[in-house]
């Protein structure tokens, strides 16, 4: 019985093994795949493009959130960090606004520290400003927007991630 059993677990654990290098070998080639991906024009001028499309749409939610703010006789604490974090974000946008198109127009990224600090500080005083409208509206709603927020970040995330390695090889 013991030597039936030791051959079971011995094809057990080849069996195992083949699995994990052929689970290595298809990571392998979707890594391969998402980096001739990431290094084409194609994928280079489609996250140019959003870029635009995120900084764009940041300046307009902001332009929208801060009107009714702006004939208030006084405002709390939620609606004077929401126009102060547009304050902070509008201006920064703008500027990465001109630079993706310079950047479209050149076809590649740039690779400035600078701006990469105006983009993390500008869609993250966007956000923030956002959430705190909201808040003024309400907490509940503030939090509920934080929440979906990072749920929808996730799903852009994954969705995006499953479209290119669901892509068929480019030859």
């Amino acid at each position: 019985m013991s030597d039936e059993s030791d051959e079971r677990y011995a094809r057990m654990a080849e069996d195992a093994r083949r699995e994990a290098r052929e689970a290595a070998e298809r990571v392998r080639i979707d890594a391969e795949r998402m980096q001739e991906a990431m290094a084409s024009d194609e994928m280079k001028d489609e996250g140019l493009r959003q870029n635009g499309l995120i900084y764009g749409g940041l300046i307009g939610i902001a332009v929208v959130i801060i009107q009714p703010f702006l004939g208030a006789a006084s405002l709390d604490t939620a609606a004077k960090i929401s126009i102060i974090a547009f304050a902070v974000a509008v201006p920064l946008l703008a500027a990465l606004i001109l630079v993706n198109r310079q950047e479209v127009f050149r076809g590649r990224q740039t690779s400035s520290v600078m701006v990469l600090l105006a983009q993390s500080i500008g869609e993250a005083a966007a956000v923030v400003g956002i959430v705190a409208a909201f808040w003024h509206i309400s907490w509940v709603a503030g939090v509920c927007f934080l929440a979906s927020g990072l749920v929808a970040a996730g799903v852009h995330s994954a969705g995006w991630w499953k479209v290119e390695t669901d892509r068929e090889p480019v030859s």
